[in-house]
């Protein structure tokens, strides 16, 4: 009998939806013939005793969760997200510089240091990718540090605030869109596939508004309901970043699919898996080779 641990932290359980996900996640591996243990960082010491390491806590390559992947590795342990995945998705520079190699669909798309920070060369930008742009600092997650902004003076009063942050700023053309596409991928397959409805308020998926933090909807989609170039733009993009689990964002625009990023870690709680029963059973499965 094979043995799963899933890596947890108090933030993993500190909503009803999160923690649902991971009993759906333990009922299945358990219907599957394994025993499952959750590992909370106080108990990493365990994971050189599991089969296999489902990581579902938040990613960093600064904090224990990266620690977690790097042990299971090092004891052979086949580990979701793996300590490459989290070091790429983590710095938005190294995800979109591995998209372009493989010349993955984006928005126009460059980074700045603070030696390109010059009127000229801002202009210059606002003339060739239009208004918005759209600025990111390179360690965001969950939609944090990404701004949308309008003339030359509001792009330099984000840009000096996210640059004490980072050596190099993201800026990108603004892709209009109503929803955006997560494509779910697994070892280059596709896993699963959902629209976010961006709140009319905001851009983007998660937004904090008057104080309070605003959503997008979640609606689950059969893949014969997906334009065939945003599963395979999915695809791609996932596999530029390796053979593990990611959620790729795509923004479908008259036609043209652009990939907006590629998340390790991807959420599976809010219902992204309703029209895909059999997402828990097909990582476990591929964790476990079962």
């Amino acid at each position: 009998m094979s043995r799963l641990g899933i890596f947890v932290d108090r933030k993993t359980l500190s909503n009803s939806e999160q923690l649902n996900a991971l009993i759906r996640c333990r009922d299945v591996s358990e219907e599957l013939g394994h025993d499952v243990d959750f590992i909370f960082p106080v108990d990493i010491c365990k994971i050189p005793k599991m089969d296999a390491l489902f990581i579902r806590a938040r990613t960093d390559p600064m904090n224990i969760t990266y620690v977690a992947a790097r042990m299971a590795k090092f004891h052979g342990i086949p580990v979701i997200d793996d300590s490459e995945s989290i070091q790429i998705c983590s710095d938005k520079i190294n995800m979109y510089s591995h998209l372009m190699k493989k010349s993955v669909s984006l928005p126009k798309t460059i980074f700045l240091s603070r030696n390109d920070l010059s009127v000229e060369h801002v202009s210059h930008l606002f003339d060739e990718m239009g208004s918005p742009l759209v600025v990111k600092e390179p360690s965001t997650s969950f939609s944090l540090r990404v701004e949308k902004v309008h003339s030359v003076a509001e792009f330099f009063k984000v840009a000096r605030r996210f640059i004490k942050m980072s050596d190099w700023i993201v800026v990108q053309q603004f892709i209009e869109s109503k929803y955006d596409w997560r494509i779910g991928v697994l070892d280059g397959k596709l896993l699963y596939a959902c629209k976010y409805t961006i709140p009319s308020v905001t851009f983007k998926i998660q937004a904090s508004v008057n104080g309070h933090l605003i959503y997008c909807g979640v609606e689950s989609v059969p893949p014969d309901c997906v334009p065939p170039p945003v599963i395979q733009l999915g695809i791609d993009a996932a596999n530029a970043i390796g053979s593990g689990l990611y959620g790729v964002d795509i923004k479908n625009n008259n036609g043209d699919a652009y990939v907006i990023e590629v998340n390790d870690n991807p959420s599976l709680e809010s219902g992204e898996d309703t029209c895909y029963p059999l997402v828990y059973q097909t990582i476990v499965s591929h964790l476990l080779r079962t």
